[in-house]
């Protein structure tokens, strides 16, 4: 029963701390009401649409799409082999990869190309690397020759000589 009486009392101290005198505010929404509105502009009227007919005098029509000529570039030049699986060294950009170091056997000579993503992959030549299909050509203890093949811009490609320096 006290705890009943302690409660509903709390509840009234916290609604008579509600109730504040607000005669301030109560004044400031009189004055807020009491401004006069301004005349609203009227709604502009809608213009009447009126059809004008197309008279072409000697040019063409601007609604009839006419199909040039395609140009069939016989490419004779190098090309890519789109068919072929791409190497893991193929995702980069080739001034994101690092020569790291060579390794010479009595069958071929590797190079140690370190990735971005610090993954050191041994390649030796006629592997590819970057991303415009460069294929390693030779290979030297400082560098590495690739031969990259670029887009013309008319649907051909051009070799692009590039290397690959050993990293200090």
């Amino acid at each position: 029963m006290r705890a009943a009486a302690l409660s509903l009392l709390s509840v009234s101290l916290l609604m008579t701390a509600c109730t504040q005198d607000n005669a301030d505010l109560e004044q400031r929404v009189a004055a807020v009401k009491a401004i006069k509105t301004t005349q609203i502009d009227p709604i502009p009227q809608i213009k009447v649409y009126t059809a004008v007919s197309y008279e072409p005098g000697g040019r063409r029509d601007p609604f009839v799409v006419e199909e040039e000529p395609t140009q069939t570039r016989i490419s004779t030049g190098p090309s890519p082999d789109l068919n072929r699986n791409r190497e893991a060294l193929e995702e980069y950009p080739l001034d994101a990869l690092r020569m790291a170091g060579t390794i010479q056997t009595r069958e071929a000579t590797f190079v140690l190309v370190k990735a971005p993503d610090g993954v050191i992959h041994r390649v030796t030549v006629g592997n590819y690397l970057g991303q415009n299909y460069g294929k390693i050509k030779a290979i030297n203890e400082a560098e590495v020759s690739i031969a990259e093949l670029v887009p013309d811009g008319f649907g051909g490609w051009v070799p692009r000589p590039a290397s690959l320096a050993l990293s200090e």
